[in-house]
């Protein structure tokens, strides 16, 4: 019998790690995705997962803060179509910052890939505005906001801050900012100094994001127009058709796309 003086190892002190950092999770007691969970968290950097019922279905990481990256997740969350927030959950640990050169979040999804599991990594739920170039490509199936469409009924509480002129109205370009920050998912629109001379009636009840849209579009040159898409909104000064659209706001019609 032959005996072998030498041979080949591999340390996997990565794997390790995402194993330990797995274990700590799992060990954890989910806690509702809302805002008195998320404000007794502490302003530490960290990673999170994200539960849809009993479903891990993202992990993440939050180079400063995890209550308020988490927070962005439930304001996104909560203006979409075919899921419920009650129904989402979360997990965290505060991770030291000398453990931030090697991912952690990286091997907490390499782990759970390998599983076949957090199937809103990579699917498009993290991202953030995905920029002009892609208004024109159509949504994959697989895509988070094909799952989840924004929710154009989502109800907007006290809009303006502002007072309205003697005449009971607003600007357009105060209307659009508002919306912008009110909306729990993407406005993005072109600017125009025409916006500060439309005068707009002020919107001092609970508007959804539909009737706000269609009260924009009424004010608009005829040349302009709102278009919903699966995962945002947005306005220019052309009509143009998009493939994934699913609404069109257009003066005072509205134009609902079906598949």
């Amino acid at each position: 019998m032959r005996l072998e003086n030498h041979a080949e190892f591999k340390l996997s002190i990565t794997k390790a790690l995402g194993d330990q950092l797995a274990a700590a999770l799992e060990e954890l007691t989910p806690a509702q995705l809302n805002m008195e969970n998320i404000q007794a968290l502490h302003p530490s950097p960290g990673v999170y997962q994200l539960y849809k019922g009993e479903e891990l279905v993202y992990v993440g990481k939050a180079d400063r803060s995890l209550p308020r990256r988490i927070e962005k997740h439930l304001r996104k969350i909560s203006g979409r179509t075919n899921i419920d927030i009650a129904e989402m959950a979360f997990t965290c640990l505060y991770v030291d910052e000398d453990f931030g050169a090697v991912a952690p979040e990286r091997l907490l999804i390499n782990k759970h890939r390998g599983q076949g599991g957090v199937p809103w990594n990579y699917n498009g739920f993290g991202n953030n505005d995905p920029g002009k170039r892609r208004d024109t490509t159509v949504v994959d199936e697989e895509h988070f906001d094909r799952a989840y469409p924004i929710d154009l009924e989502f109800k907007i509480a006290n809009l303006l801050s502002a007072e309205p002129a003697m005449d009971g109205t607003v600007t357009l370009a105060s209307l659009l900012s508002a919306t912008k920050t009110a909306l729990p998912y993407v406005f993005r629109y072109e600017s125009s100094e025409a916006f500060e001379e439309i005068q707009v009636a002020y919107p001092d009840e609970q508007f959804t994001a539909d009737e706000v849209l269609r009260l924009a579009a009424s004010h608009l040159p005829s040349h302009w127009q709102i278009t919903a898409l699966p995962g945002y909104v947005i306005m220019y000064g052309k009509r143009e058709l998009y493939p994934s659209a699913i609404r069109y706001y257009r003066n005072d019609a509205v134009i609902d796309v079906t598949e």
